[in-house]
């Protein structure tokens, strides 16, 4: 691990390890990173609030690991980071797959700690696990454009510097909730939208998609169309779908406020006609954000999937699979 840390500091300086995402004993209050602004501190209450709650089945690489906090961009003044959770012993020079999380929040807001669960324990799958900042209306006056702009970006630079982050080039994977899981497929399935000024000769597709309850038709009726408007066949992965897409699992409730089920089933309708993998799983009852880590049941159910989807994917190793509680 010290190789590595040497390494980042020499090709991206400044680069440092972020602060414990929490302060133990779990008794006491929790308090989450100093990384950023008292705006990013007090969007983490919540996820504080919701972690006591499953205090005792708390996963234990939420206590011992500490993610390194890396800038993937920087457009005018605003810097946007990575926070790199690596598998344990890792070794510098080893390659492994890769899985980036992008929170949920409707394009507005949203917190980069939502994933930080998912992320250490897809590290203890062996995976380099991120969470990535993304800009937002409510932080950056940004549109949703810039969201996916922002998604494809990571995905470029985690693929760019492959060899330095320790990630197999090949087998990266995009993740998220809700808008987050949107520009997750987005990064995936939509053409265009690239950063200017970005190394286009670099893919900034994902090679797999792990997506939770996606809002991923912006056409009219859908999710977000009163923001996007006509311009909704540039950004909605729904209207987009082609053969050649990434393999992808799908985690929806049935009573999703946001996504018809009928939505849900068309989209992988499409997807599998395009002769791409779509794997659906539904949980009967359950609404949007059912899977976050405040819903404990739900959380290690679709971890499960999703571990075992990127197994067949050849992604993670079967061997000794389910090993490490989600």
């Amino acid at each position: 691990m010290k190789g590595i840390i040497f390494l980042l500091n020499v090709i991206f300086p400044g680069i440092l390890f972020a602060e414990s995402a929490i302060s133990f004993p779990l008794e006491k209050t929790i308090c989450f990173s100093e990384i950023g602004d008292d705006s990013f501190r007090k969007e983490n209450r919540f996820f504080a609030s919701e972690l006591i709650k499953s205090k005792e089945d708390f996963y234990s690489p939420l206590r011992d690991s500490l993610p390194l906090k890396v800038r993937y961009k920087k457009i005018d003044s605003t810097e946007l980071y990575l926070y790199i959770y690596y598998p344990p012993a890792y070794v510098s020079g080893e390659k492994h797959p890769a899985i980036v999380f992008f929170f949920g929040g409707g394009w507005i807001g949203g917190s980069v700690q939502q994933f930080a669960g998912h992320a250490k324990y897809f590290a203890s799958r062996g995976m380099v696990a991120m969470t990535a900042e993304y800009r937002v209306k409510s932080r950056n006056h940004t549109t949703p454009f810039d969201a996916v702009r922002d998604a494809k970006s990571a995905i470029r630079f985690i693929r760019a510097y492959a060899d330095v982050l320790g990630v197999d080039p090949h087998r990266i994977v995009a993740s998220g909730g809700s808008a987050g899981g949107h520009i997750a497929a987005a990064a995936g399935i939509i053409k265009g939208l690239e950063e200017s000024g970005e190394d286009t000769t670099v893919s900034s597709r994902p090679d797999a998609l792990v997506l939770f309850n996606p809002v991923f038709d912006n056409g009219p009726g859908g999710y977000g169309y009163d923001r996007i408007g006509e311009r909704y066949r540039e950004i909605s992965p729904f209207h987009n779908i082609a053969p050649g897409d990434p393999p992808a699992i799908l985690f929806f409730g049935t009573r999703d406020q946001l996504v018809p089920v009928k939505t849900i089933k068309a989209f992988q309708k499409k997807m599998q006609a395009a002769g791409n993998r779509c794997d659906l799983f539904l949980y009967e009852g359950e609404k949007h954000g059912f899977f976050n880590y405040s819903h404990p049941e739900y959380y290690k159910k679709t971890i499960h999937e999703a571990d075992k989807f990127l197994t067949s994917l050849g992604f993670l190793s079967a061997k000794n699979s389910f090993s490490h509680r989600p």
